[in-house]
């Protein structure tokens, strides 16, 4: 019989501070171009946000290749609250 995951058995990557609010701006907002201008950064930088934020998820088997398992993962990690979405 297979032990159910508890929180503590959850591996997370290490985002940077820049990388979790690019990542909690996304969430919330209708467009990389929104967050580009809200941080004051080029849409291109927020693509590589989110490029490295879902490589460092990969790293740690915890794959997020769509927007929604991002939301999932932010969940997840305590980066982003229900009431937020």
């Amino acid at each position: 019989m297979q032990a159910m995951m508890t929180d503590d058995d959850i591996v997370r990557p290490a985002l940077s501070v820049r990388e979790v609010e690019v990542l909690r701006a996304w969430i919330i907002s209708d467009s990389k171009g929104t967050v580009a201008r809200s941080l004051f950064i080029s849409p291109a930088t927020v693509n590589t946000h989110i490029a490295r934020i879902r490589e460092k998820y990969e790293a740690v088997g915890r794959s997020a290749g769509s927007k929604a398992s991002l939301v999932a993962r932010a969940l997840q990690d305590g980066h982003v609250g229900l009431d937020e979405l």
